[in-house]
């Protein structure tokens, strides 16, 4: 099977080396542009551009997909399937229509669960204890395509968006090869969707950091664990913003009616009240202008003033 393969991060970096172990022809990568990275802003290739290239395979990194240059290039590949995984870009209808399977992509939810560009991040936020792969068939709409075949993957208590990210990477990959061979066969039919159980993923902004106090610990904990690495939890700490990076799971029935935000420490573990008298540790920390420590060591470099609180 003649392929052309788009994607850009870390995330779509298995499915391609996984295609190419099992010896599909992967005659064209896709990819986004390389962009300035560190404190000297030299350009950086992106992951899959940098997997393609320990491959061997040919790279194209246009920056419009409707420039009519891009249109023939593609077009002259004449693939039996575009393979899309985290490329970043929408595909215009010309792609869509150009390969005889269709574009297939690897989407990180159960669909029609968290459509949009932060399937995973939502899916800890909100607290899921499964969630999953699926390869669909990509069309006009936002995730909104016939799916091909699912897969979950269970959410453990210590995953972030990163730890989570990699397992589905990894599964999504093995579901992608099974999609493949399967079409090749004749033996997979894509299924509608049912848009009425839908629920969206929008990418997320710096602002959804902010942690409010008045939720319940639980909940405060689960967006913690989804906004890590990026924009990564936070909170005032008197004129200085606090960084969270690392929660302890909530201890079932221990409460304390204290005001949301109120800062309680005792024997080196760094506590905050929450909404209904629940209470968070915090394990992990940063300071605005300092490296990241554990509570103890926070705690150690701070005076705690009577009544102190995050805000």
């Amino acid at each position: 099977m003649n392929l052309i393969f788009c994607g850009t991060p870390d995330f779509a970096v298995p499915t391609l080396e996984k295609l190419i172990a099992q010896e599909f022809t992967v005659s064209l990568v896709v990819t986004n542009r390389d962009e300035p990275s560190g404190r000297g802003y030299e350009l950086k290739p992106p992951p899959v551009k940098q997997a393609a290239l320990r491959s061997g395979l040919e790279i194209h990194q246009p920056a419009k997909l409707r420039d009519p240059a891009v249109v023939e290039f593609l077009s002259q590949r004449q693939p039996d399937a575009i393979v899309v995984v985290a490329y970043g870009h929408i595909l215009p209808q010309w792609m869509i229509d150009l390969p005889r399977h269709g574009c297939i992509n690897l989407h990180a939810s159960l669909l029609p669960k968290y459509r949009g560009a932060a399937p995973i991040q939502w899916a800890l936020m909100r607290g899921e204890a499964v969630t999953g792969v699926t390869t669909m068939r990509i069309d006009a709409g936002l995730d909104t395509g016939g799916i091909l075949l699912k897969r979950e993957v269970e959410i453990h208590d210590d995953d972030s968006t990163e730890t989570l990210s990699t397992r589905l990477s990894h599964v999504g990959a093995d579901l992608m090869v099974e999609t493949l061979q399967r079409l090749e066969r004749g033996d997979l039919t894509a299924e509608p969707q049912d848009h009425t159980q839908a629920t969206l993923a929008p990418i997320l902004k710096k602002e959804d950091g902010r942690i409010e106090w008045s939720r319940l610990a639980v909940e405060i904990w689960n967006r913690i664990r989804g906004l890590r690495p990026w924009p990564v939890a936070y909170t005032r700490f008197g004129d200085k913003t606090l960084n969270i990076w690392a929660a302890s799971r909530p201890a079932m029935g221990e409460k304390m009616p204290l005001e949301h935000g109120a800062i309680v420490a005792t024997r080196g573990k760094l506590r905050v009240a929450c909404a209904g008298g629940s209470l968070l540790e915090l394990t992990e920390v940063q300071l605005e202008g300092r490296k990241r420590m554990t509570a103890r060591d926070f705690l150690n470099g701070v005076k705690l003033a009577a009544g102190e609180k995050f805000v």
